[in-house]
């Protein structure tokens, strides 16, 4: 593979560009994906493709979702005699990954698996949505800020707890994996990273775009009690939290998913809003 001799005049700070270079973390992500020629692999941000060579040389069909039209030249150039991967250019938030799972011949049957070293910035909104199109995957190996790591994994009780934690928690089971530090980077950043897997949860018991309006309600304003909340857009707040079992005057953040699922199942049956299987 053809090596980038000046990495960090390549790295863009508007991307919030760090690119992975050290072997053995590179070695550590690609056991933990465990690559092989039946899978398929969606890669989010290669980056110079250091990742990505581990894993086209598995055999795995590899599919690289490039933001940065700099890099997608020099990713199809280093990669163009090999049949198993493909370049992508676009904003993985944007792109409809059917479509391009289709087109790769592995149609989306939920087999797919993620990969994928993002940076702060997207971390939020990358999340929301590859928990929205979780039915395309079987497992999501994750690098983000050792931060958000910290936040997706947060315990009901703990102020770090929020609507991240909340979404992510209802839709996939989460396993931290190992800690990655500044100098496996370059340019180096000032954080540390973390690796997570996240497996998917294939059916669920309620509404989940209720869910999500509710969980996002109650977390406006996280210094207020929950119905305070939930009451300037939900009426008879009061009474949907009696319900579900759960003391008005709580916030937000010490409630366990079971608790949002069922204060969820009172507000939907009373607004006539049938629970549904989640893809």
């Amino acid at each position: 593979m053809k090596r980038l001799q000046h990495s960090r005049s390549f790295a863009k700070k508007s991307l919030g560009q760090n690119f992975l270079t050290d072997p053995n973390i590179i070695k550590k992500i690609v056991d933990a994906v465990d690559p092989s020629a039946m899978d398929t692999i969606i890669e989010i941000g290669p980056g110079r493709g250091a990742l990505t060579e581990r894993l086209v040389g598995s055999g795995a069909e590899v599919i690289a979702i490039e933001l940065d039209r700099n890099l997608v030249p020099y990713l199809r150039e280093t990669f163009a005699s090999r049949s198993n991967v493909q370049v992508v250019e676009g904003d993985a938030l944007d792109v409809n990954l059917e479509t391009i799972l289709s087109a790769s011949g592995r149609p989306a049957n939920g087999n797919a698996k993620v990969v994928a070293n993002l940076p702060y910035y997207i971390s939020t909104a990358i999340l929301k949505r590859l928990s929205e199109q979780r039915h395309f995957f079987s497992e999501l190996i994750l690098m983000f800020q050792r931060e958000v790591v910290e936040r997706i994994a947060a315990e009901p009780g703990d102020s770090a707890r929020g609507y991240l934690t909340v979404i992510v928690e209802a839709c996939f089971d989460v396993e931290k994996l190992f800690d990655v530090p500044p100098e496996a980077f370059l340019p180096v950043p000032k954080v540390w990273s973390s690796v997570v897997r996240l497996t998917p949860k294939r059916t669920q018991n309620y509404n989940e775009a209720a869910f999500r309006n509710i969980v996002s309600t109650a977390f406006s304003q996280k210094r207020k009690t929950i119905l305070n909340n939930l009451r300037a857009s939900l009426s008879n707040a009061d009474s949907h939290l009696a319900s579900a079992g759960i003391d008005a005057k709580r916030r937000a953040e010490s409630l366990t998913l079971d608790e949002w699922v069922k204060l969820t199942q009172s507000i939907s049956a009373s607004a006539g809003t049938e629970p549904h299987e989640g893809g």
